[in-house]
């Protein structure tokens, strides 16, 4: 670890923990590329001293990459300290992004560590042994997050903030089509959107595959009981304190979060 590497974790780690907020990190200790966003990640991981139970990917879709100002997708690493049991409550309290995402989730039976040569989709889907609906409420540690860039959010855990996972679903997911599978957001049991798995990098499968050559190439891999949420299959959806929020997968099940 370098210095400017645990200044730059530091200083993310603290706004997160305080819920405030940064221009941007300072130039001297600022990661520079997408390799320097991840070791900064890692080190935001390591001081926290919470156990990493999963990942996520950020701006999986078009509109989301736009909307973050960056040219592709992005790894997050899911904290245990903020995956939340179901019924638990969601804070809200200090989120600039006030969002909630219907999501599709992977629980991994295999590790995929890390290698030289790219993991194929069907080495990835072999090390699956469950599909879960789940809801991810992000937010970021930057006052305007579309501006300061991909290695910058890539260092600040890719916008991660809270995660709720649902039940693994009993229906025989493989045997689906999961780029025109359905799910609908519902906020106070009205309808609030709805998309196909056809929004995260065009296949939820395609999503899961990108994330474990990822970290592959930047990370120590996938580990066995480790979860990937393949990003939003909706348009995010805004949220307040007091709201209710479901994603609704149709056979996949539902996962429904309250905000506090």
């Amino acid at each position: 670890m370098t210095d400017s590497r645990g200044q730059a974790a530091a200083i993310l780690l603290t706004n997160w923990q305080q819920r405030t907020r940064i221009d941007a990190l300072p130039a001297e200790c600022r990661p520079v590329d997408r390799a320097a966003g991840y070791a900064t990640q890692a080190e935001v991981v390591r001081i926290s001293g919470q156990p990493v139970v999963g990942w996520k990917i950020a701006a999986t879709s078009a509109a989301g990459q736009k909307h973050i100002g960056v040219d592709g997708p992005l790894a997050g690493p899911l904290l245990a300290n903020r995956v939340l049991p179901l019924g638990a409550p969601v804070p809200l309290d200090g989120n600039i992004m006030k969002v909630a995402e219907a999501e599709f989730c992977f629980h991994f039976g295999t590790s995929l560590p890390k290698r030289p040569a790219p993991y194929t989709q069907s080495d990835v889907l072999s090390a699956i042994d469950a599909l879960h609906p789940a809801i991810e409420v992000p937010d970021s540690r930057y006052h305007d997050f579309a501006r300061v860039g991909a290695p910058q959010l890539i260092a600040d855990t890719a916008c991660a903030c809270w995660f709720v996972l649902g039940p693994a679903t009993n229906a025989d997911w493989r045997a689906r089509d999961l780029v025109s599978h359905v799910a609908t957001a519902y906020k106070n049991e009205q309808p609030a959107g709805s998309g196909s798995g056809a929004n995260v990098l065009g296949d939820p499968r395609v999503a899961v595959t990108w994330l474990v050559n990822e970290l592959r190439t930047f990370g120590d891999g996938i580990q066995k009981g480790q979860i990937v949420t393949t990003g939003t299959c909706v348009i995010p959806v805004a949220i307040a304190p007091g709201d209710t929020f479901r994603a609704d997968f149709g056979e996949f099940g539902s996962v429904e979060a309250r905000i506090t």
